[in-house]
Parts: C-alpha cells; structure tokens; sequence
C-alpha cells in the first residue's frame, strides 16, 4: 500500500530524512516512531503529496506520488498533526465542504459524511459550531475529514497530541476499529500508543532507519537489566552472596512480590544492560554463588529493560544527528 525506497528530503544544507526505506502492505496498523525531529512529519507529508522529495520514489496504491500525484492522493486520507479547520463552520457544514473539494460525488456525499462522523465518533455534534469543541472533538473531526473520501489508506500525524488520557483512550479506540477496514500508518513517539494500536512498527531516528518488525520482533531487542529470583533459606546470605557476583550493581529484596515464611524475592540489577549470552553467564554466577552460600534458588528470571528504554536504546544516538524541528522546517 505504501512503498518508501530511498527517500532522501533536504532543506537547504540540512538532511531531514536520509536514506529510508520502508514498506506497508494493505490491511496494516503501522506504528511510525521516532523521536522529536527524527523526520517523521516530514516523511509523512511526502507520501501525503504535500512535499516533494529531494530523490527517492515514494509509492501509495501502485501511483508515485512524484509523477501520480493525483491518483495516490486520492487514495489516502491524512491527518496533520496540527489539524486545520474552519472554527466558523459546524461539523457536518465543514466536512460537507471538505467532501466536496474532494470530488466525493454528489449524490454519494451525504452518506460519505454521515459514515465519516459515525467511524470518528462526532456525530453527537454535527451541528456544533467547531470553535466550540474541545480539543479531542476538534482532533476527531480531523480524522473524520481523513475519512470522507473513503480512502482505503489512512496516514495519521500524531492523532492523540494534546489531548488529555481520557481522550487519548477514546482516540485510540477509534484507531483499533479503523484497522478492521482501512490500512493505517500511524506516526508517534509515545510506545504505548504503538502497543495498543498496530501490528507492526516502523523505527526512524536523525532520519534514518534504525528498526522495524512486529511488537514481538522489537520486545525481543531489549535488553537484560538484571535478574529475579525466588530463594529459600537466609535471606541476608542471598543479598550478601549476589551481591559478591561480578557486574551485579545491586541487590535487594523484591518488594513488589509477595512470599511465604523462608521464601524471599530478590531483584538484583546488571551494571550495565546485557545481551542474552551474556545475560545468560551472568544469571549461571548468580545461581552458583547462591548455591554455595546455602541457598536453595526457587525460581529465576531476567528482567528486561522497558520498551520505553528501549526506544531510547535504539535512537538515542541518532536523535537530533540529522532530523530537524519539523514543524519550523515545513
């Protein structure tokens, strides 16, 4: 549904997006991450049609958006970040008008409107004027005006920005339903937004390409941060032996876990972050230093780094390399 190959977008000296490649295929919830200034509204509105690209080839249904540009940009709906409106108009007198500039023919156009409103939750207030609404209102009208010429792919810029975590909620809701019918590219830097949203997951920092895959395939990336563990027998012997393994930075019981009499739950914590070989050595040293301390070990686990820090893992270096404020840029 969307082929990115290459794309390279400068302004002026300065590289926005620099070599990206990526792919969505129909039916998809792609989450677009990266941090501020990674380049992602400025991709965006390059498979919108709203920026041209520097080189590349930039794809939507089949139509460069280069060369095809009114084909392909009939067959998305986009959602701006900073959605733009008429405050004077009411909500169905505004998506009418937008119906219209979209050739949504005629006779079809009260319909398309009526099902644009039902999909985005506003038909509770088609005739309000849209000054009036709140700030989640005015973001789902935007997305209802994406959805009035029935594109069959949706491009949405930050949806949820602003808004307040009863409106995120209800937005994000909406977005889990558009996905039973629309295929959807869904920019954000918020990691939660992406779990309880899409399918897959598109990673970009300074401009670049730096992961992509299902939420599964990225969780797998994260790290070891340290190690749980249930022992039996003293537990001042436990801390005291884990304590005494190379690389452990700390250790002490695990509050967060209940136990019974004799039982404890102790959480040490990895100097630094592990891969899984690694990891794996480290939890053996573990084991055998509580062993020969007189402990019997119950139950040990690894603990993962978060995916928020895993995020930061993978664009840490690259955030702010090459990516600009979009916002000032476009």
């Amino acid at each position: 549904m969307i082929s990115v190959q290459h794309l390279v977008k400068r302004y002026g000296s300065k590289v926005a997006v620099d070599d990206l490649s990526f792919e969505v295929d129909r039916g998809e919830v792609v989450g677009f991450l990266g941090p501020n200034g990674a380049g992602k509204s400025t991709t965006l509105r390059v498979i919108a049609g709203f920026l041209g690209p520097t080189s590349g080839t930039v794809k939507v249904a089949g139509h460069d958006i280069t060369t095809e540009s009114f084909e392909a940009r009939q067959k998305l709906g986009y959602m701006p970040e900073a959605v733009p409106h008429y405050p004077e108009m009411r909500v169905v007198e505004y998506l009418t008008f937008r119906a219209e500039l979209k050739r949504v023919a005629r006779g079809e156009r009260k319909r398309a409107v009526w099902d644009a409103m039902g999909k985005a939750n506003v038909r509770d207030v088609a005739n309000v004027v849209i000054g009036h609404l709140s700030k989640g209102y005015r973001q789902r009208v935007g997305l209802a005006d994406a959805l009035v010429a029935r594109p069959p792919l949706l491009v949405l810029d930050e949806p949820t920005a602003g808004l307040d975590p009863n409106q995120i909620r209800d937005v994000r809701e909406v977005i889990r339903e558009l996905g039973k019918e629309h295929t959807v590219l869904l920019s954000t830097h918020i990691l939660s937004e992406v779990e309880a949203s899409c399918s897959r997951v598109v990673v970009i920092a300074g401009g670049k390409l730096v992961a992509a895959g299902t939420m599964d395939e990225i969780a797998k990336k994260r790290r070891s941060a340290g190690l749980s563990v249930v022992v039996r027998g003293d537990l001042d012997a436990a801390l005291a032996a884990l304590r005494g393994v190379e690389g452990v930075a700390k250790a002490a019981p695990d509050a967060a876990r209940r136990t019974d009499d004799g039982v404890h739950a102790v959480r040490c914590s990895w100097q630094k972050k592990l891969d899984e070989a690694s990891a794996a050595r480290a939890t053996e040293e573990a084991v055998g230093a509580l062993v020969r301390a007189g402990v019997f070990v119950r139950e040990a686990s690894p603990v993962k780094s978060s995916l928020e820090e895993l995020f930061g893992e993978l664009t840490g270096a690259r955030a702010g390399a090459g990516g600009e404020e979009e916002e000032g840029a476009a």
